[in-house]
Order: structure tokens, then sequence, then C-alpha cells
């Protein structure tokens, strides 16, 4: 049983594999919860990859799930061990979309429309700083600082030259407008930006206003794909108290279909390029006062 090492990922496949064995053993969750004596959410998060599950917990359900096979069983046990493995991005402590980072890591290729600002993968220090001080109200020092670090800890991945993931990014021209920080800092972003859309395992396209109305009026979303193709490609959505996880197949088919679409009404890359370049170009003197149009 070929699994992803990455802890995120094992523990969502291994929650997967639980579910499928419930379920061929025609059990529901609020049975397996009342037979284990847990409540039934915790039987939800487990199967979701929401929350750690022991060599332990994975021993039981296998004996409530009539699993016979102990090869089957020790396999299963080893995924719950390495599943609590802890992922680089642990060592700051409490961080926002952990779930996220853990899925990208693994992830092969990630195709991400963005309506509002330059994605995070993509971002300058200089540039995210602004951001994360900008989207949180009242942001102390050390929260900043640490979702600086993980953000930056992210970018590691995509750019690194001996295995970096493919990126597919799609920007809304609102995003090349925004003035975030100041006029400095985004002027180097979007000559970051080019450089970065020049690299043969990036592909940057702006979606331009006269564009008109498009299926990513409804927001922000990335559609991640693994190697390992026991692991269903995911939908994210991220949201400001909570993300959204999609795997259903017609979910991801339908955000694919959508990705297509907005990809081929935006410019090409090399339109983008010259897009982005006269954009830096024409950026206000200064940004607006904070709090004021």
């Amino acid at each position: 049983m070929a699994v992803n090492g990455n802890p995120t990922v094992r523990r969502r496949r291994l929650g997967a594999e639980l579910r499928r064995l419930r379920l061929a053993r025609g059990l529901t969750s609020t049975q397996v919860a009342e037979h284990l004596l847990i409540s039934q959410p915790k039987v939800s998060h487990l199967e979701n990859g929401r929350r750690a599950i022991s060599p332990r917990d994975v021993r039981d359900l296998c004996g409530l799930y009539d699993v016979t096979d102990q090869q089957v069983v020790d396999s299963l046990m080893e995924m719950a061990t390495e599943s609590n493995r802890q992922g680089w991005w642990v060592a700051y402590g409490e961080v926002p979309h952990a779930v996220y980072i853990g899925l990208e890591t693994a992830a092969a290729s990630v195709r991400s429309y963005e309506p509002l600002v330059i994605p995070g993968l993509l971002q300058t220090p200089a540039y995210a700083a602004a951001v994360i001080a900008e989207t949180i109200p009242l942001a102390a020092e050390e929260q900043i600082a640490v979702r600086l670090g993980v953000r930056l800890g992210r970018q590691s991945r995509a750019h690194h030259p001996a295995r970096p993931f493919r990126l597919g990014v799609v920007l809304d021209e609102s995003a090349l407008r925004r003035v975030v920080g100041s006029r400095e800092i985004m002027r180097e972003q979007l000559d970051h930006l080019n450089r970065l859309g020049e690299q043969p395992h990036i592909t940057v396209q702006v979606l331009p206003y006269s564009a008109g109305a498009h299926p990513g009026v409804c927001g922000q979303f990335s559609i991640l794909d693994f190697p390992d193709t026991a692991t269903a490609a995911t939908v994210y959505l991220e949201r400001f108290t909570s993300d959204l996880y999609l795997e259903k197949r017609s979910d991801v088919r339908h955000y694919g279909a959508m990705f297509d679409h907005l990809r081929s009404r935006a410019l090409s890359p090399e339109h983008t390029r010259t897009f982005i370049t006269r954009a830096a170009q024409g950026l206000p003197d200064t940004a607006p006062p904070s709090g004021r149009p």
C-alpha cells in the first residue's frame, strides 16, 4: 500500500481507507462511535484526516471491520504512526491553514485562481509582510513574523531547482492594481512576478477587466494534484475563519473546468508579462491613507 510520505497526506489517505472498510462492513459512523464509546464527530474527523489517529485506534477499527489480513492491519497501523509525524511547519507552532500547507507540500501540481492579491507562493517578503499585516486586524508583530516565516518556507518547494512542482496561476487584474504596502513594494512584487513567470514550471496569466464576467467571480480556489494516484485531487477554498476541502470527483472536475475556462479567457503568459510590466509602470505615486477610499 504505497502512499505519500507527507504526514498530512498519509492521514487523509488512511482516513479514506478506514471509511472504505467501514462502508464495506455496512456500518454507519454513528454505529462505529457507539461500539468504540467515542463521539460520532471523532469518527468523521478521523475519516477526513482532520484528526490524528493512533495505531491502537486503527487496530480497534480493523477488528470492528473484520479485517483478518494481518499484513493489511500492520500497514494501516504503520500509516497511523507515520501520519503523526510532524511537518516542517509545526516548528512555527499553531499556524493557520496547516492542513493545506501539508497538502501543498506533497502536491505534484497546483492550479490556482486568485482575484484579489498575488498568491503566497509568488509573493516577495515585503509584499507578504504587508498583506499579512493589513489583512489581520490588530495583528501582533510576533503573529506577523510567524505567518511570514511559514509563507516563505512554503516557497522553498515551489522554487526548488531540483524538485519544483508545477504551478499554474490565473490572476485577476485587480491583484495587480491593488497597491499593497507601498508603491515601491508593489513595483518590486510585479517585477518578481514577471521573473517567476519565465520559469518553465511556473505559468502566470492575467485575466483583464475586459474579460467581463467569468466563473472566478465567486472567489479564490486552488486545485492540488498528487503524484500518488491513491491520493485524491483536492479543491481548496480558503476562508477567513475556516477552510473547505472538496475531494469528490464531480467537484474536482467542476473546478478543473472552471480553471480551464479562466485560463482560456486570460492573456497568454507572454502577453501577461507585458501587461504586468505596464501595470508596474502605471502604479500611482502614493497609496491611499489607511482606512480611506
